[in-house]
């Protein structure tokens, strides 16, 4: 499959914030595959029965993107971060509506390079992810959001760079940073929910 151009996707944007409801037409196959090929990407490590499966979850995120009417798309990278995002949002908000617990109760240890189950037994490392990165985003709001569009968003360095306009580099070392972080976060959560 060959990706559309990222000049591409973002004229198309532009021209449908403008109103250019062709644009909209045109914008729909491109981007709906990018967003089905990241979703799957996140979820291709899953168990099988989900509750959740990609094609959901894709929907529904754009479904939001496109109900977005007052939003500005500056270009790809934006509408890549605003994706990302929403697909945690759906994700964490399916969480609570499944009635998981806070912080992950006695949850085993969450390693960051694969992603948590979404199933119909209760997975509280979703959880506990969230409330880490949320705790995070109040010292390192750049961390936390390279870890958002890596972890959820199914970016890669180069594309997280482009999103945030900061050198590989910069992604490479907010990562690895992160990670740590998170992992002592996650590690001390479990134990105080011992």
């Amino acid at each position: 499959m060959v990706l559309p151009s990222t000049h591409e996707v973002t004229r198309l944007l532009k021209a449908w914030t403008t109103g250019d409801e062709q644009a909209l037409e045109k914008l729909t196959p491109l981007v709906y595959e990018e967003l089905h090929r990241r979703a799957h990407h996140y979820m291709a490590g899953q168990r099988d029965g989900h509750i959740l499966q990609t094609t959901a979850l894709v929907n529904e995120v754009y479904v939001r993107l496109v109900d977005c009417e007052q939003m500005n798309w500056q270009d790809r990278a934006h509408f890549l971060a605003m994706s990302a995002r929403l697909m945690r949002r759906i994700l964490v908000d399916f969480a609570r509506s499944r009635g998981y617990q806070k912080r992950g109760g006695g949850a085993l240890d969450l390693s960051l390079d694969e992603a948590p189950s979404v199933g119909s037994e209760p997975d509280p490392n979703l959880m506990a992810l969230d409330d880490a990165l949320q705790a995070l985003a109040t010292i390192d709001e750049r961390e936390s959001k390279v870890v958002e569009l890596r972890f959820f968003g199914g970016l890669s360095v180069e594309e997280t760079a482009e999103v945030l306009k900061v050198s590989v580099e910069t992604v490479m070392r907010d990562w690895r940073l992160a990670k740590i972080w998170l992992l002592r976060e996650l590690s001390e959560g479990n134990q105080r929910g011992a």
